[in-house]
Parts: structure tokens; sequence; C-alpha cells
């Protein structure tokens, strides 16, 4: 709760110390508040706005105090309310309708959203629900004049009548509004938003000067949209025609989170209305828009990408002060945005040390369809409370209307009622709101901003609107939904109905109304930017610099070397555990044996040498991050950097404890998901670039569940968005006889998408390989995914090792040379090959005698080490045979993908070979590998005996 009082510190400090209210008239904001409890608006709107955002009572700080005695006040009326409610026998008909009428309450809290207005076009088909008849409960006409207790409905007194009760019901739930909440676990969240409906029975007042700027906002947004429609007509833009409320929607939710003291906020949508949010929310130049319809290129280097993919950032002035805002780059896929917006806000939120969500705020902006039919959604909402992935709540906004993604009706793209029951799997308040109704939507968006800030959980917003012009401007939509667009054709638009119900109003007059359309108009011809409370001159202290990681070449090579004294140091920090700490037996042996590692009684193995690494980045102050599916131990049981006592069950990180003031060493078990997880890792690695961050996959496989993350974001985000990245993704690979989903992490896949120097991809054999790769993907001032092909049963193999002198003194080697020490002029035959079949040819070799065959180990498939490939093969002047060997089928595998780069190799030192290069492997299959353990054996010998004859 210290958090909450810190975000109003400011305005506390204001209210109370400029008022006349300081001091010994501490009563008359008791009065103030306890009339705000009954009813808000007749409260200034200062204090309104003030009492909003104050705390829950449980565990209020000290500086609280003076408002205390009116919050144990109103607790115990509500207390006193419900208990003379349910008090007493039950046997007069009064006191029996009694029970009905707080029945009927319930109801509507429940169900009162299925009658609520929520259609503009008022096209959607809403069921009679029984439970909000007066009849149901047994209640009739004759009943409506009689008072009844009120019990906890938030009315303004404790007795009312049935009349005054249904009135108040009715125009809190079944109005633009239809809030859902009731299926939300906590009570005290439930009696929190009870209390922001039905006090105002969900249509609070607002100034005139308040509802200007509502229609400022909305001729903003349909502004942009009529001009791009004249000046472009047919182009594609994804308009925001009838949902036009969004805009005065995030406008609402950037103001009031950044008077709470956000600093950041980070955006994710998809097309619907992203070009309207980069102008009239981010502030983009909307002359630079208009460059890009008129196809000039924007950007030097890359493919670029469609105007409504692209991200932006700017800086905006709210009541808090300046808030940095980020929209995030973002492909075709409806949802994957979602989670990469996640991790973003996590790395934003480390940085600042920000562990409750405070100080950075996720918005995602989703379309109906997508948000009921694409998977992700249900894995972002379920990251949204873990240790590893939570943000502090994310507001979620769905543009819907109503029409799924091109033609289809909601009955075919869902089979829940709302596309936003997903939410409720993790207790979210639902708001439905009619988009032609602003200052609804207005209530909503601040009930949603103080939920969020208040409780730190996801919210969502559902804006029931429609496509005016159908999914995309070239699309003629009244083919398929002929009745809806026929309405559409003769509906005004949400400003014009808004506009005229100001000037009916007297808030305005009929020319400042049409002002505003026209000096919105002139400001467009001028090149002028149209976003409010734009800040021209940045704090760029909110900004990640990636400078120094800028312009540096792929050959440059770097120190990954470590002094050996203080290697070992590490390497005994390592070591040490609590005293009294009690591992278990298998878990205390591998401790045991990296003591006699660090003391040369023993040569390192792969799990040693990979956290050594860790703990040599954390020395060198660069953060680390580790995810993925039993990390802590490792799948295979090699790693164990997260220790458990046998006795108690504490948990003890030794890379946690290497030194005072050290950076954060991060690591999680995630939940069962591969694709929301992976796009989480890449968000947070493009807003990280100090930080190691890994995502590692229990089977290299099960990336495939992730595929589109690596296809659309970690392959082509530089190019497209010019997004570096530098995210590590461990994939186990290795053929062991487990059958065809655990032996292969498609190396083929990754493989193909390489292009432009864009990844890295590696398949390391010794522990000092991996320890100089973790090393150099951070010290190594350049930012590239790095795919890395991680083994299994090497992790412990008894000649796959390495000494603490390699470790110290190496450096990663794209290109492993013979280790046999074969006189070169000798040697007639070279098998190139990369990963685990390496020491199956080796032991192959040995059994044979064979003195003529030199085995090469490429360790970095892409980008491919061509120079040291040459220089390494350059050496055996009478080779007569080279082969490629691999354990994966022809078709799978680094074959198709790599050979043209060694037949190039070929031509350079031996040119009469480049054609000449054999293939040793699995025959070509639809499967990854065998399912039986004897067909795999027998392919295994038969392929090894084939690099020495083929």
């Amino acid at each position: 709760m210290q958090g909450d009082n810190r975000m109003q510190e400011g305005s506390m400090e204001f209210m109370w110390n400029t008022s006349h209210t300081y001091g010994g008239n501490v009563h008359y904001i008791e009065d103030l508040y306890e009339e705000y409890l009954n009813d808000p608006n007749a409260v200034p709107e200062q204090w309104r706005e003030y009492f909003n955002k104050l705390p829950r009572p449980e565990g209020a700080p000290a500086q609280d105090l003076p408002l205390a005695p009116v919050r144990d006040h109103f607790s115990q009326l509500a207390r006193q309310r419900v208990s003379r409610a349910a008090s007493g026998s039950v046997d007069s008909a009064h006191e029996k309708k009694q029970v009905k009428v707080l029945q009927l309450i319930n109801a509507y809290r429940f169900r009162g959203h299925q009658h609520a207005k929520l259609d503009p076009l008022e096209l959607m088909k809403r069921q009679q629900v029984p439970d909000l008849d007066l009849g149901f409960h047994q209640l009739g006409k004759e009943d409506l004049e009689q008072e009844f207790q009120t019990g906890s409905l938030f009315i303004g007194k404790e007795k009312a009548t049935l009349r005054e009760i249904h009135e108040a019901v009715t125009q809190t739930y079944c109005s633009t509004i239809g809030a859902e909440f009731m299926h939300i676990v906590d009570t005290e969240e439930k009696r929190w938003l009870q209390q922001r409906f039905e006090s105002v029975r969900s249509k609070p007042e607002y100034s005139a000067e308040v509802r200007k700027h509502l229609l400022e906002r909305l001729t903003a947004a349909e502004g942009l949209e009529n001009y791009l429609a004249s000046k472009y007509p047919g182009t594609k833009r994804f308009g925001l025609e009838g949902g036009e409320s969004y805009i005065p929607m995030m406008d609402e939710i950037i103001q009031r989170s950044g008077s709470y003291g956000v600093k950041e906020v980070v955006i994710g949508m998809a097309h619907r209305g992203r070009l309207n949010t980069l102008v009239n929310i981010l502030g983009k130049n909307p002359s630079d828009l208009f460059d890009e319809f008129d196809g000039k290129k924007m950007f030097a280097d890359g493919s670029g990408d469609v105007k409504y993919h692209q991200g932006f950032s700017s800086n905006v002035m709210t009541p808090g002060g300046e808030v940095h805002l980020a929209l995030a780059f973002n492909p075709s896929h409806l949802e994957i945005v979602s989670p990469v917006v996640e991790g973003s806000v996590r790395a934003r939120q480390d940085r600042r040390d920000d562990r409750t969500g405070e100080l950075v705020l996720p918005i995602s902006i989703h379309g109906d369809s997508a948000f009921s039919g694409q998977g992700v959604v249900m894995e972002t909402f379920q990251m949204s409370q873990t240790r590893a992935y939570k943000t502090g709540g994310t507001i979620h906004i769905v543009i819907n209307n109503q029409v799924g993604f091109t033609t289809s009706k909601p009955e075919d793209t869902r089979s829940s009622e709302y596309c936003t029951d997903v939410a409720k799997m993790v207790s979210a308040p639902i708001f439905h709101v009619n988009g032609d109704d602003p200052e609804a939507v207005l209530h909503v968006t601040q009930v949603a901003v103080d939920y969020r800030m208040q409780f730190k959980k996801d919210v969502v917003i559902d804006l029931v609107c429609y496509r005016r012009r159908g999914h995309n401007e070239a699309d003629e939509p009244s083919g398929t939904q002929p009745l809806m667009y026929q309405k559409i054709a003769k509906h005004p638009s949400t400003r014009k109905i808004y506009g005229e119900k100001l000037v009916a109003a007297g808030v305005i007059t009929a020319e400042e109304n049409q002002k505003f359309s026209d000096d919105y108009r002139d400001a467009l011809d001028n090149g002028q930017h149209v976003a409010k409370s734009l800040v021209k001159e940045p704090n760029k202290a909110l900004f990640v610099d990636w400078t120094p990681y800028l312009g540096h070449k792929w050959t440059a090579k770097y120190d990954t070397s470590v002094d050996i004294k203080h290697l070992q140091e590490l390497a005994a920090k390592m070591c040490e555990v609590p005293e009294g700490f009690q591992m278990q037996r298998q878990v205390a042996k591998i401790y045991e044996d990296r003591r006699k590692m660090l003391a040369g009684g023993m040569a390192l193995n792969w799990g040693f040498a990979e956290v050594l690494a860790y703990a040599t980045l954390l020395d060198a102050n660069h953060p680390i991050r580790i995810t993925g599916q039993d990390v802590g131990r490792g799948t295979f049981s090699h790693r164990h950097a997260v220790l458990h006592d046998y006795n108690d069950a504490r948990v003890y990180v030794p890379l946690q404890n290497l030194k005072e003031g050290q950076p954060k060493f991060v690591i999680h078990d995630s939940y069962l998901s591969e694709e929301a997880v992976l796009a989480f890792e890449y968000g947070y690695a493009t807003t990280m670039p100090n930080a190691l961050v890994i995502w590692e996959a229990q089977f290299g496989d099960f990336a495939n569940g992730a595929q589109v993350v690596m296809d659309q974001f970690i392959s082509s985000g530089e190019t497209k968005w010019g997004r570096l990245c530098g995210l590590t993704m461990l994939l186990p690979h290795g053929y062991e006889g487990q059958g065809p989903e655990h032996s292969s992490a498609r190396l083929e896949r990754y493989l193909q998408l390489c292009a432009e120097h864009n990844i890295q991809v590696c398949t390391p054999t010794t522990p000092s390989q991996i320890f100089h790769l973790l090393r150099r993907q951070v010290l190594r001032p350049l930012r590239k995914p790095l795919v890395v092909m991680s083994p299994k049963s090497l992790l412990r193999h008894k000649d796959a090792i390495s000494s603490l002198e390699d470790l110290a003194n190496g450096h990663f080697q794209t290109v492993i040379g013979d280790q046999a020490n074969l006189d070169p002029k000798k040697v007639k035959r070279v098998i190139l090959c990369g990963g685990k079949v390496y020491y199956d040819l080796a032991a192959k070799r040995e059994e044979m005698g064979n003195t003529d065959t030199a085995i090469v180990r490429i360790e970095q498939l892409y980008p491919f080490p061509e120079e040291d490939l040459e220089a390494e093969l350059a050496q055996y002047t009478n080779l007569e045979h080279v082969v490629w060997c691999q354990e994966e089928p022809q078709n799978q595998g680094a074959w198709y993908s790599s050979q043209h780069h060694m037949r190039h190799v070929l031509s350079r030192v031996k040119p009469e070979l480049t054609h000449q290069l054999k293939f040793a492997g699995r025959p070509a299959s639809a499967a990854p590998a065998c399912g039986y353990a004897s067909v795999h054996v027998e392919q295994q010998n038969k392929l090894v005996a084939d690099a020495f004859e083929a």
C-alpha cells in the first residue's frame, strides 16, 4: 500500500494544504467523503476524482489516518444495513418480500448486462432474462411504492421504495454500460466495483470542459479518417469509422494513469484504428503518414513494412508529469503482439525496480473475433499473475465491430455469449459499453484505470461499435452483411450524435461545433501535430539507448576470456550454500562434483560451465533472465541453478548471491506455454539490451508451438522494423532414440529463415564452447538473436568435457578442427558435422583405427564461417573426399540450407571437389525420427558408417 500512497502523494498534499479544510477542519473532509459515498455527483469534481482513487481501507498507511474514521463509519453502516436486512424472522409478507428485493438487486448485478443497450445499431439480439423481471421474484406493481431496506446497494439511503430500487439497478446495469464483475472471487473487488457503478447509476455528471474535450477527441478521430478517405480513396488503412470513441478512451487512459504516477505506457494493437492512434494519440506527424501513403521509403535499410504494422514512441504531458508512450511494432498475426508488449513492460519495470506495476502500464487493443479466437490471448491472460510474467495488470480494449474478421457472424466466431468471456478465467472485470455514448465510454475508462491501479490486475473494456467501411477500404461489406450495412448507411457518426447533443444542452453553439472540425482539418492541411499534450522536446531519459549496439560487423572479434584466479573465485562462490541447507541426494552429488572440478580433480561438464558463464556476466554487471519449463534444474537435471532445501523446501539461488549490489539474476520455471512465453521474452530482450535473456524449450521441438514468434518477430524484426534483439533460445536437440517428437528442434526451419545476417544458429559440442558462446552474446556489442541447438546426452557424455583453462583462456570457435593429431598430408577424407554426431564419428574412427579421415565440427551454421572452414580445410592438401554427416533425415537438418556454403569453400580450397560433396545421414522422412529403439540404433550405425564410405 506504500505504492498507492506514493501515487497520490502529490494530489493529497495540494488539496489538503491549499484548501480551507487544512488543519482543524478535517471533520469537513469526513462529511464530504460521506456525502461522496452516498452520491459522488454531489461533491466537487476535484474531490470526486481524489476519492475515486483512494486505496482500499485494509492496511492503509499512517498518513491516511485522517480519513480512517469515515471509512470505519462507512464500513459499519454497510454491515448494519446487511445485518438489518438479513436479521429477524421472515414470517411476515413484507419481510419475505424484503428477501426477494435483495435477490432482485443481486440478479441485476449478475445479469443486468444482458439487457444493456450496447449496440449503436440496435441490431444485437438480446434474450429476455427472467431473473430481471419483478414477477420472477414474486414482486409486482402493488409493491412499487413500498419501502425496503437497500442492503448493500449504493443508493444513498438505507431505505427506498421498490420503484426507486428498481430504477436504480436498471439505470446502473441496463443502460449503455453492461458491467460484468460478479464472477470475481474477491469480495472486496466486487464491492469496490459496485460502489463505482451504483453510486452514480453508471452515469456520472461531467463538467462542460470535460464534455468539450470529449467532442474534440471525437472530432480528431473522425477528422483523420475523413481526411484519408478523401485524399487516398480505396487505399487500405483499416480505419476506425464506427469506433471513434476509442480515441477519447485512449486519451483518458494515458492522462489518468499519468495522474497516478505512471511514467511509461506500452501499447500493442493490430490494424483497426492503428493509424488514428499513431497520429491522434502518439503524435506522429500527419505529413509523415501521408508520405507512407504516397509510397516513400521510410527506412534506409531493410524491407520495411506496411504502415499499419509500424510502431512509434513519443512523450506526452499528463497531470502527473511526462509519460513515455511506446506503440509496439507487430505483424498481421492478430494477437501475437500481446505477450510481446507484456515482455517489454516487464523489462521496463525491472529497469525501474517497479515491482508492482505502478510506473509502467501495458495496454492491449484487440479485435472481437481475435480476442475470442486466438489461443495466445488465453496464454497471455494466464501469465498475468505468475511470478515470471506479471506486470501489475493490463488494460485490454476490444474494438468490437460485431463482424468477425471479414464476413463471419458472431455465432460463427465463438461459442460464448461475449467475445470477452475468455477474460473471466482470471476473474478480470469486463465493461461492455455502447460506443455511441462517449460519456459512458469515459466512465468505464476511468473505472478501468482506477481498478488496475488499485488491484494490479487485468481489466477489459468491450467497446461495442461497428465498422462503417468493412474489413478494409477496398472491401464491400454489404455483400455479406446487407441488413447491417443498410443500417450503417443511415446511421450518424458518434461525433455527429454527441456534437448535436452538446449543442442541444447548451454546452456549445452550432458554430463552435463546426469550428472543431474546421480547426482539425486545417491542422492536417498545415502538416501540424494533432495529438494533445505532445511533448515536443521529450525527456530522453525515458528512452532505451541502443546507440552502443549499432553499426557493428559480424566478423568483429571479442575477448571472452576470464582471469583464471577470478574465475576460480566465482566458481567457489557458486558452490557455496547456506549453513544447514540440506540438498537432495543427487543434487548434493552434483555440487560435490563441481567442487572437485574447481579443485582440478574432475574435468568440467556442461552444467558447471554454463552456470559459470552466468556468474562471469553477472560479475561484469549484466543482468540475466532465464525462463522456460524446468529451467531451474534444467529439463535433463544438469543446471540446478535453483536449490531446494530437502527438509523445509526453502529456496537458495547461488547466482543471486555472488556479491553486494550485483545485477538481477532472474530464473523462473514457466507455465506450460511456448508461444506466449517466447513472445514475452522477445519483447523483454528488445527492451533490455544490456541483459542476457534466455528462453529454453523443454525439448527443442516444443518451439514448434511458437513458430509464429520466430517467423514474424525474431528472424525478421530487424529487417522489417529496425528492431534489434539479443534473445537467446536454448533448444535441446539430438537423436537419442526417443521417437519423433523428442529428437529434433527442427534445425532446418531456423536455417531456412537465415538471411542478411539476421540471426545466429549454433551447435556447440563442448562445455567451453557454451561458456564462450553465452559470454559472446552479451559482451560483443552486437544484438542478434541466438538459436542454440542445445545438447541432451552431451550434458553427461564422458568426452564432452573441458578444463578450467579452456574457460579462462579460450574463445568461441565457429569451426573446431580435428582433435586426433593426424598428419594433414595423409588425410584423404574430411567429415564435416555439427552437434552430437561428432562423438559417434570419433568413436567409430577409433574403433576402425582410421588415420586418414579428419572430423571437422562446424559449430556456427549461420552466419556460416566460410573463412574459418577454408583455413581448416586448406591444410589437407591431398584431400579426395568430403562428406557432410548429420543425424537428421536428408530433407531436414543443415544439409539443404548449408551445402552451398560448403561447396563455396571447397571451390576455393579444392575446386575439383566442389560438386563431389557427399551426404551421410538418415534418408528423407516425413517424421523427424523413428519411434522404435532398434530401428534408431540401426539407422545411427549406418549413417556413421556411411560417413567413412560415401
